[in-house]
């Protein structure tokens, strides 16, 4: 089941409205309703408060319940070599990730672990 309907069956079967979870998170209705509806992905900090607003664990966000069917008809992913082989900006990034990808692929352990330690500097600064 996709998140925005689990999150939505939890809060019907709390009895719980969309402004009760606005009072209890913080979250405005139109950003719940853009979740519930499937318009738009929530961050993990997000999936948090709503859980805790609906005082269920988080995993519970994402384990189906007994009996409940799970989606058949997922979208199926393009490769990273079908994205490059489009124009655009798409294929444009999708050259790029590859091209990064075959970089990667020639260092050696000691090199990457450098890099992986860099870039863990730099995104907490």
């Amino acid at each position: 089941m996709l998140i925005g309907m689990r999150l939505r069956l939890l809060r019907e079967e709390k009895g719980l409205s969309q402004g009760a979870i606005e009072e209890k998170t913080g979250l405005m209705r139109c950003y719940l309703s853009r979740i519930e509806n499937g318009h738009t992905v929530p961050s993990l900090e997000t999936l948090e408060k709503l859980a805790a607003a609906l005082e269920v664990p988080l995993y519970q966000l994402f384990r189906p319940s007994e009996g409940e069917a799970l989606p058949l008809n997922l979208a199926q992913r393009k490769s990273l070599e079908d994205l490059a082989a489009q124009d655009g900006k798409t294929g444009e990034e999708a050259r790029f990730l590859l091209h990064l990808k075959a970089i990667w692929n020639r260092l050696n352990e000691v090199d990457r672990d450098i890099l992986l330690g860099l870039a863990r500097k730099m995104a907490t600064r």
